[in-house]
Order: structure tokens, then sequence, then C-alpha cells
């Protein structure tokens, strides 16, 4: 008998808002413990959760949250600094935001009295993703429906700016060689940069369209999949997120009845989805740093499913 891969979310956490975004902290932070981060209508929570597959002694979820940050304004995207410690004394909290405003956020908190932002003004019409250099954090790479990619340093100041010929939809720096960074545009084209040269040396494209999102599978780099039309398209570059620590396991949302979100975890081994879940609104998507499980955010929920390696 086949096996029915429709399961509800092994977990939820309630929340007093509908959840735009959520991001786990994919960095090591010093603590057990993992770090998300979810924005509502015009603030940011940021919390601790550890699940059972971690601490056997826990059961389900432990959640708790450390700080909301009042945002002022649609939280549209997160992205976690590398410089986030818990193990620090005093802690250090850091992460940056795209807002409505079509501009971007900068928090820096101790998770006492210490609590500010800057503002990082450029971008010209919505920000579609943001990333961290992902070994300093002391650069951020946006990518915006005004066909840019812009590269920031903490202090608000563009380094480098590279014209588009569509939106951009997807921003990836890669783990190690932090030099060359993945731009997707909507148009189908995903190009891979060299920051030091500033200029494109690769390309793929997707005879599919519109390309909605993309991501570089961490875990191996010459693996490149995307979301465009219809379709999930995976480029092998030797010859839309990825599980942080599998590079065969890949999540997608979507809305194929248009009436509810529908998740789904797939493998590469397998031609069907391993897991399928279904959400009356779901936003946003992010994998655990260690373990084969995602995040959504709902509405007034964040939702986490679990599925095998």
């Amino acid at each position: 008998m086949k096996q029915d891969p429709t399961k509800n979310a092994a977990y939820t956490v309630d929340c007093e808002d509908y959840v735009h975004v959520v991001e786990f902290n994919p960095f090591e932070s010093g603590d057990s413990g993992n770090l998300i981060a979810y924005g509502g209508s015009n603030y940011v929570v940021v919390g601790m959760c550890t699940f059972q597959e971690e601490e056997t002694d826990i059961e389900g979820i432990q959640y708790k949250t450390l700080r909301t940050f009042h945002h002022g304004v649609r939280v549209d995207g997160i992205a976690w600094s590398p410089e986030t410690r818990l193990d620090s004394l005093p802690p250090v909290i850091k992460f940056c935001t795209s807002a409505a405003d079509m501009k971007i956020r900068l928090f820096t908190s101790d998770l006492q009295d210490k609590n500010e932002y800057k503002v990082l003004e450029g971008h010209s019409d919505f920000i579609n993703d943001l990333v961290f250099h992902p070994k300093e954090g002391q650069e951020i790479a946006s990518v915006s429906d005004d066909h840019t990619c812009r590269i920031w340093n903490l202090e608000g100041k563009q380094t480098a700016h590279f014209l588009l010929h569509s939106p951009g939809m997807s921003v990836c720096w890669h783990p190690e060689e932090t030099f060359k960074l993945m731009v997707a545009e909507k148009n189908g084209t995903i190009r891979f940069y060299d920051l030091m040269a500033q200029q494109a040396i690769l390309s793929l494209q997707s005879e599919q369209t519109p390309l909605m999102s993309a991501h570089w599978c961490l875990k191996n780099t010459f693996k490149v999949g995307a979301v465009a039309g219809n379709d999930w398209i995976i480029w092998d570059i030797t010859r839309s997120r990825w599980s942080a620590i599998s590079e065969n396991l890949f999540a997608t949302t979507g809305y194929p009845g248009k009436m509810a979100s529908q998740f789904q975890i797939h493998h590469l081994g397998h031609s069907q989805p391993i897991l399928i879940g279904s959400i009356a609104v779901g936003s946003g998507l992010s994998w655990h740093r260690t373990l084969p499980l995602c995040a959504v955010g709902g509405d007034h929920k964040l939702l986490f499913w679990v599925t095998e390696i």
C-alpha cells in the first residue's frame, strides 16, 4: 500500500499576528538552542526553539521569545548575521530586514539595553531577497524589482552595484569562496559574480519563466535549484530551498489550488514529494541548521514539519 505523504505540521507556535516571513539562524551561535526570527505587519520577533529530536527531555517543541523589535512597516525578508552570538558577554543579536517601504534595516541588540537599527536606502522598488556575507558578516547583498543587485557595508554605503536585465528574485553567497555571489533574475537567468573583479563569471538559463526563487545548495555548491513557471529545476554545474544538512533534500511552497498554500519536501532519490503539507495561508520557508525540519509562517502561527533524511 502506497504511503500517503500528506502530513499536518509536527509542531506549531502561536503568534500575535500573521507571519509574513520566518528564518532560522543558519550560523552557529554558541547555544544549544536554535535562534529563529519571524516578521509580521510591523514587528520582528526573535525567539529560541529546541525540538525533541535534539533534546530527549523535551516533549515536542520548547519555544521562548527573546525580544520583539518594533519595525513600523510590513516585514518582507529577514537575514541573520554570522556575528550573532549567545555565548558572548553581552550576547549579540544581529540581523537585517527588507520591508514594504523598499528599505533595509540593520538591527543590533544585546537583549538588554542596547537595541539599535540603521536604515539602508537606495533601492527604488521592492526588495525580494537579502543575505549577509557568511564569514565576517560585514557586508549585505540585496536584489530588487528595480533590476539591481547591491552590496552594502554595515554603515549603509554601497560597495558594489550590478545592473540586471529583469527583477532580481534571489541572492546567495558562496559559503566558503565568499568572493562568489549567485543572483537569480525573474527572466530565468542565474548569474554567478566574482565580487573582486565585479563581473559575471558563469550563467545558467531556465527555459521556464517567471523564475520566482533560486537557491544554492550549501552542502554541495555544484547544485543550484530554482522554482520557475510550475517546475522545480535543478542544475549540476559540474556537468528553492535546499536543506542545510543534506544535498538531496529541498522544500517548496506554492498555491496549486489558489485556495491554500501547499508545502512540499522533495528528495532527489524520489520522483514524488516525500512530504506534503497544506496551510490555510502560508509564507516564508526556512530549514533548521542541523535537523531535517522546516519552518513556514502562517496565520498567527509558526508551523514546523519534520522528515527523514
